[in-house]
């Protein structure tokens, strides 16, 4: 019951009670679709996030992955000519390859992952800006393909039923496949899973692969829910993602944490930010009390290690004494 998810969940619902109290249209089945769609994105990058930290490795560069991604996307639909399927189909190609150039960088070369990810963090944008000079908007897009950001399909938000599928496939790769018990030994001991005989390289281009392909897919979701794209498209996103994945329980060292512990941690996030605009409080409130909740969370996971060192050990009974007999 002590459980890091547990706790979180507690938190999450003691967030939604309170806003649906201060807030009067909070707790409405509208609203309700309204975090939904607004958290998608992030929700899906924080997904892929969870792999990658499990392996020890992090990705600074999705955010701006997604907003380069966002102008491709409209560039090759607009400029190019392509129609909407042959533009997505491409763009989520180029995200797998811009994934596979940080996969050979850190696994190939065995770079640091903070260090590659920062570089391409500022290589996507700069040529984002680039591509647009900084003013280029991509807009005009059919109400067809708007529909996927906009409308809902079966009940739900239509880019909700996205994220259910992404959500599962990783969910399935961590926690049912080899490949998830692979990503924790890799995080607890890169060398040591090397000797163990597991493919580390081949693992981290899973990660990092995939990392890619879903920012693309969330540019796409993205631009679909805005009506447009640019060029600072996805900016900070990276960090939301990294907080929810850390936030449900994730070790930011690698080799514990979990896909439901990261959906608890995306949830969270969207609920705060979304209860604080009912709430009538600025904007600028959500950042800190995110990491408030941030050490809150940290802090209430490690309570149980924390009253386990204190309590007091166990005595093992004496071993009885055999009788003696009398010579």
């Amino acid at each position: 019951m002590l459980r890091h998810e547990t706790i979180l969940l507690l938190v999450l619902v003691a967030e939604w009670f309170y806003f649906n109290a201060v807030g009067r249209r909070f707790g409405t089945l509208d609203n309700t679709f309204d975090i939904m769609r607004h958290s998608a994105e992030i929700g899906l990058l924080a997904l892929v996030m969870t792999p990658i930290i499990l392996t020890g490795g992090i990705d600074l560069s999705v955010g701006s992955l997604l907003g380069l991604c966002a102008i491709l996307f409209g560039k090759l639909w607009r400029d190019a000519g392509m129609s909407l399927p042959m533009a997505a189909a491409c763009t989520l190609l180029i995200g797998a390859g811009a994934g596979g150039l940080n996969a050979t960088l850190i696994a190939g070369l065995r770079l640091p992952a903070l260090i590659v990810t920062l570089g391409t963090y500022s290589l996507f944008r700069g040529f984002a800006e680039a591509i647009t000079h900084g003013v280029d908007t991509f807009t005009n897009f059919p109400d067809s393909f708007l529909a996927l950001g906009q409308q809902h399909f079966a009940g739900l938000p239509t880019q909700v039923w996205f994220f259910l599928v992404v959500a599962i496939g990783v969910w399935l790769l961590v926690h049912r496949m080899t490949f998830g018990r692979s990503f924790r030994a890799i995080g607890f001991a890169p060398e040591g899973a090397r000797f163990a005989g597991l493919p580390v390289e081949r693992r981290l281009v899973l990660a990092y692969v995939l990392a890619g392909f879903v920012a693309a897919l969330a540019a796409i979701i993205y631009t679909a829910r805005l009506g447009q794209a640019k060029a600072d498209a996805g900016t900070g996103y990276e960090l939301f993602a990294i907080t929810a994945v850390v936030l449900g329980g994730t070790s930011i060292f690698g080799g514990v944490g979990s896909v439901h512990g990261t959906l608890l941690g995306v949830a969270a996030i969207a609920v705060l930010n979304n209860g604080l605009v009912h709430a009538r409080q600025p904007r600028e409130v959500a950042g800190m009390l995110t990491g408030v909740l941030l050490l809150v969370a940290l802090g209430a996971s490690a309570l149980p290690k924390l009253l386990a060192k204190l309590r007091p050990p166990r005595h093992a009974p004496a071993p009885l004494s055999s009788p003696t007999h009398p010579s």
